[in-house]
């Protein structure tokens, strides 16, 4: 004679009747507790008060971090949108290529047309972290917020951690703004930013690099959908002139946000010797970058220095471990990088592109959402 077994659903059916009867009998307990140590990720915060990046840490030694991210990409968007920033930390991803597939899964058109980086090695649209002098500080900016479009989504990933130093410092572009005197941000709002670029090889990256081209004609037409003045300057240099907003509404979160790159281009922010080196060899109107108001007036010394103190007071640093991934909303966080000692390789990879005019439209409309 056979025996019949319970079904799935009705064994479920059974434990839900054993718990609403009481506590669960020691095997039912020995099962939840199981069930609940198998949990493939856990969140927390750097600190306790605040909530600026989340930390999603995978528990499961197995935990495929690829199939992961592509079953959660509701929720991992969900947390960048509420937390501006995430942390993710043990998902076994120990090499580029590793990262490359997790961006992948999280953002799958990753952008690999970005002339301000190199490329990394073995990627496909992937790259090198920003070669600059490793003793010197990367100031706090947002990608690419001088062009006509940008990242809304960027990731970094910490292939090695440098000896000494080396944070990617981040800070929560929603606090920047509220921090900030209103009489300061009026302004910002109502003048917006000019952003001065000039193009010349040996000082910053030339056009040719940039742009990809060697075709001045090519580069030109490019310019004028943009919306961006230029002027060519002898047979090497290109200057483009970009009025870009320093404040903007986030597109998705409909939120005020401090968005621009302000402190990586003004002069005052660079170091002394530097900026005096720059204006001594090229002059003002030669200087790879430079900032001013949308209006042409210059932004006062003290407005940067209290822009610095702002953006300080608001920065998140932790130390980097082999392995990690930041994915930052590039819209709502920005990011610096400290000085350090070698080595430290971090890969960088971007995607969900944003075109200004986006923004332009949804202001002429007054949109908000």
């Amino acid at each position: 004679m056979s025996v019949a077994h319970p079904s799935p659903a009705a064994k479920l059916d059974r434990l839900r009747s054993l718990s609403a009867q009481g506590p669960l009998a020691p095997a039912a307990t020995h099962a939840a507790t199981h069930a609940v140590a198998r949990a493939p990720i856990r969140t927390s915060f750097l600190s306790p008060d605040r909530q600026f990046p989340i930390v999603v840490e995978a528990l499961d030694p197995d935990l495929d971090p690829m199939a992961w991210a592509a079953a959660e990409r509701a929720r991992i968007e969900n947390w960048l949108k509420t937390h501006g920033g995430i942390l993710f930390r043990n998902f076994a991803i120990r090499t580029a290529q590793q990262f490359e597939s997790f961006a992948e899964s999280v953002e799958p058109v990753l952008y690999g047309d970005y002339g301000d980086l190199p490329k990394k090695e073995g990627g496909r649209n992937t790259y090198r972290s920003t070669p600059y002098p490793e003793k010197q500080m990367i100031l706090y900016h947002n990608e690419s917020a001088h062009l006509d479009r940008w990242p809304r989504k960027q990731l970094f990933f910490c292939e090695l951690p440098s000896r000494v130093g080396g944070a990617t410092p981040i800070v929560d572009c929603r606090e920047m703004l509220r921090r900030l005197p209103a009489a300061l941000v009026q302004e910002f709002e109502r003048k917006q930013l000019l952003y001065i670029r000039t193009f010349t090889d040996r000082l910053d990256v030339s056009w040719q690099s940039f742009f990809k081209t060697d075709d001045r004609r090519q580069v030109e037409a490019t310019l004028r959908q943009a919306g961006i003045d230029f002027a060519w300057q002898g047979e090497d240099a290109l200057q483009t002139r970009t009025r870009c907003p320093a404040v903007i509404t986030h597109p998705v979160t409909g939120e005020r946000v401090f968005f621009n790159q302000v402190q990586l281009h003004h002069l005052h922010c660079l170091e002394p010797e530097v900026r005096e080196h720059l204006l001594s060899t090229a002059g003002l109107e030669r200087v790879p970058r430079h900032v001013c108001f949308g209006d042409g007036s210059p932004i006062p010394d003290a407005v940067m220095d209290l822009i610095g103190k702002t953006y300080e007071e608001c920065a998140v640093r932790f130390d980097w471990r082999r392995g990690d991934v930041v994915m930052l909303d590039n819209m709502l966080a920005a990011h610096a990088r400290d000085p350090y000692e070698e080595p430290r390789k971090v890969v960088v990879a971007m995607g969900s592109m944003f075109d200004r005019a986006a923004l332009d439209a949804q202001a002429g409309t007054g949109v908000s959402r």
